[in-house]
């Protein structure tokens, strides 16, 4: 059974988002744990009666939390009828990262799935939204952010995925990538910015090894021209290739998602790719 957790802050946004995860894992058996997380902040009194105030703003928070959380799932359960699929909630009183960590490694989870705020999709995940937050510091669960605006589709089509080729991967590496894929029979664009004849050996290397390990897979090899920033070149792609239905990157540490999050040209080009983004964490 394949576990996802899906955080909401009960946004038609965040709405979207569980739409789109149950939409891809359909016929698929899976739990889904719908979270939300609330906080209390501290009021600064000393005193028994701001305590008491704090005590009473906890209960009225924990309230709500619980009550919007059971009105979500009376929706699920309306228009999810898919017998594998199996849902639980969750009211957690802390902050979203911590929230989202704890239940991750409590429960087993194998995939974050979340929504982007604003109409620019994926710029939201850069300019430190809690999506890009949660990509960030939970980094042993992989995340799939949904942009705001996405027009859920009820299969994946082909998944762009960007990289560097400065890591020589091993199957369990790719497994959260290829399980999508497989799902689909989704072809994989690996797709590398730059001069392909530019590669180091280590790079080769790279790419041979990933080649053998898409051999089960659809795929091809693509080399775009970096132009101004990695991001434009994969946007650019993405744009003009409408069969494409999802990015996605494998980070590891000082690695290629590094390099690309603190590109200084990001400040003047917004990622604005319109498709889910797929990030899977590595350990070094």
């Amino acid at each position: 059974m394949i576990r996802i957790v899906l955080p909401t802050d009960f946004s038609m946004n965040a709405w979207n988002a569980i739409i789109y995860a149950f939409s891809i894992f359909k016929d698929v058996e899976c739990e889904f744990v719908i979270l939300n997380a609330y906080q209390v902040g501290a009021s600064g009194l000393s005193t028994k009666m701001g305590g008491a105030n704090d005590t009473r703003l906890f209960r009225l928070m924990k309230e709500q939390s619980e009550r919007e959380l059971q009105e979500v799932l009376e929706k699920v359960v309306e228009i999810d009828t898919d017998p594998k699929h199996h849902f639980k909630t969750l009211s957690v009183a802390d902050h979203l990262i911590n929230a989202v960590g704890k239940t991750v490694y409590n429960k087993e989870i194998d995939y974050i799935i979340m929504g982007t705020k604003g109409a620019t999709g994926l710029k939201e995940v850069f300019m430190g939204s809690n999506t890009y937050k949660i990509i960030n510091e939970i980094d042993f669960c992989p995340v799939i952010a949904v942009p705001e605006e996405y027009n859920v589709k009820d299969s994946i089509g082909d998944i762009l995925l960007a990289t560097g080729y400065e890591h020589v991967f091993e199957t369990y590496e790719l497994h959260p990538l290829l399980k999508l894929a497989q799902l689909y029979n989704s072809e994989i664009w690996v797709t590398y910015a730059g001069n392909p004849d530019g590669l180091t050996p280590s790079q080769i290397e790279s790419k041979d090894t990933l080649e053998k390990h898409l051999l089960g897979t659809r795929h091809k090899f693509l080399e775009v021209e970096k132009g101004s920033s990695i991001q434009s070149a994969i946007q650019k792609t993405v744009e003009e290739n409408k069969g494409v239905d999802m990015v996605a990157m494998i980070n590891y540490a000082h690695g290629f998602f590094e390099k690309l999050t603190h590109e200084a040209v990001i400040k003047k080009v917004s990622f604005n790719t319109q498709v889910p983004f797929l990030v899977v964490h590595l350990f070094e």
